[in-house]
């Protein structure tokens, strides 16, 4: 069996506040909803799959000297993570509401909090040849930005294979996208979204901007929500369906597929693309189906 590289994740610890709305709209009234909390956070979702799934994985990044830090870090370790987050004092950890509408689609409000505080110096040693996954958020704010960039130069320096999700389309055009192409030029695997690969190349097909991001990188995968997903490398461009689910709250579903696409394609990079796609797929459709990121 192919041994499992030690996996480096960095990213946003957050906790999710999940509105489950229902009925129809009511400005200046009441509507009701399901209200719940749980573990958020690109970063920490992805990592808490990929523990599950069985890797070997360290988590960087910040949480506040609060309750929900203390919750966060309490639940990353049941989940088998090995996290490596830096307790900020007089901060609050990340939150981010979820108003998620009765067909599952959702709107968010983000707070970073303490996320905003990651230096270089929260960095572990990436092992050499293992594999770094960062989170675009970390580049995205100028304040954690050095520590990105710091992950990235690290993990080619140790010869790791490293993938990237661009995180979300509003701060990624804020960012540009010509500096988060070069910033990401030696990622190995991309991992976007269809919206954010039309930012990243100007493509409205996805099958287009899928093909002109593998013209960059080793290999793309390009999520299409109920459309499934695609992998690109080289020219060659693979289509997946979606695995059916009753979608209850869409939140995190890209990080699960992230996770589950890494879970296969980390154990063996030789590996057909359906079966790390069906892999992402999969647990994406888990994850809809309940409200929650994980």
């Amino acid at each position: 069996m192919t041994a499992r590289p030690a996996v480096l994740v960095v990213g946003d610890v957050n906790t999710d506040v999940v509105a489950v709305l229902s009925g129809a709209p009511a400005p200046g009234s009441d509507r009701p909803a399901r209200i719940r909390s749980h573990g958020g956070g690109a970063g920490g979702n992805v990592a808490a799959h990929l523990a599950r799934a069985g890797l070997d994985v360290v988590l960087a990044g910040c949480v506040g000297d609060d309750a929900e830090g203390t919750a966060r870090l309490a639940e990353l370790a049941a989940a088998g993570v090995r996290a490596r987050l830096r307790v900020v004092p007089r901060a609050a950890t990340g939150t981010v509401v979820s108003l998620v509408e009765p067909d599952g689609q959702r709107s968010m409000l983000a707070d970073r909090g303490a996320n905003l505080e990651l230096v270089p110096g929260d960095l572990p040693s990436p092992v050499p040849g293992g594999h770094l996954h960062l989170s675009g958020y970390a580049l995205l704010d100028p304040r954690p930005r050095p520590a990105g960039l710091a992950a990235l130069a690290r993990a080619a320096a140790a010869g790791c294979t490293v993938s990237a999700d661009p995180a979300s389309t509003g701060p990624l055009a804020a960012y540009g996208v010509d500096r988060w192409l070069a910033d990401t030029a030696a990622v190995t695997l991309l991992l976007p979204n269809a919206e954010e690969a039309a930012l990243l190349t100007g493509c409205a097909d996805p099958v287009d901007a899928a093909r002109t991001l593998a013209a960059r990188h080793r290999a793309v995968a390009v999520t299409l929500g109920p459309d499934g997903a695609l992998w690109a490398a080289g020219r060659a461009v693979v289509h997946r369906p979606a695995h059916p689910a009753a979608v209850v709250d869409t939140t995190g579903a890209g990080d699960a597929f992230a996770a589950g696409v890494l879970s296969v394609w980390l154990r063996d990079r030789g590996t057909d693309p359906v079966h790390a796609l069906d892999a992402g797929l999969a647990l994406a459709a888990e994850v809809v189906a309940r409200p929650g990121a994980r």
